[in-house]
């Protein structure tokens, strides 16, 4: 059975030094319930703009906000959770089968992306209606 199983807020590792602090991740690590596949990293948000909206079949993803904030609203089909991403040693695990949205970036925000999977549009779920007839599936 997966550890992580619903979106949840993961604290990441932290080094401090009086130089400056240094958080990571790694494969094999515990706080990590995937292998890294890929990483992506979206910035120069422009005020106002939305980015996600889409779902995942397979992919699960962590968000890490490596520089100023945003938001990220997840729904799995019946109720809509909001995280506030404001600090590069948390991570938000989303599991496959969460619509997503970004909004609310602050100037210089970077928002940094660890999937379980490689790029393949056919994981993707793009149109929110088709999301929620497959969100609804197991009441049939």
């Amino acid at each position: 059975m997966e550890k992580f199983t619903e979106p949840c807020m993961v604290d990441l590792p932290r080094i401090y030094d009086p130089r400056g602090n240094l958080t990571f991740i790694q494969n094999g690590d515990a706080v990590l319930p995937f292998t890294i596949e890929r990483v992506y990293w979206t910035y120069d948000v422009p005020a106002g703009e939305e980015r996600g909206g889409h779902s995942h079949h397979e992919g699960r993803e962590m968000l890490v906000a490596l520089g100023g904030s945003f938001c990220v609203n997840l729904f799995d089909g019946q109720r809509w959770q909001t995280f506030t991403l404001n600090r590069p040693y948390k991570a938000l695990y989303i599991p496959p089968g969460y619509w997503r949205t970004l909004d609310n970036f602050s100037s210089g925000s970077v928002c940094m992306v660890l999937t379980s999977t490689h790029y393949t549009e056919d994981d993707y779920v793009r149109d929110f209606d088709e999301f929620l007839k497959l969100s609804r599936r197991d009441e049939a």
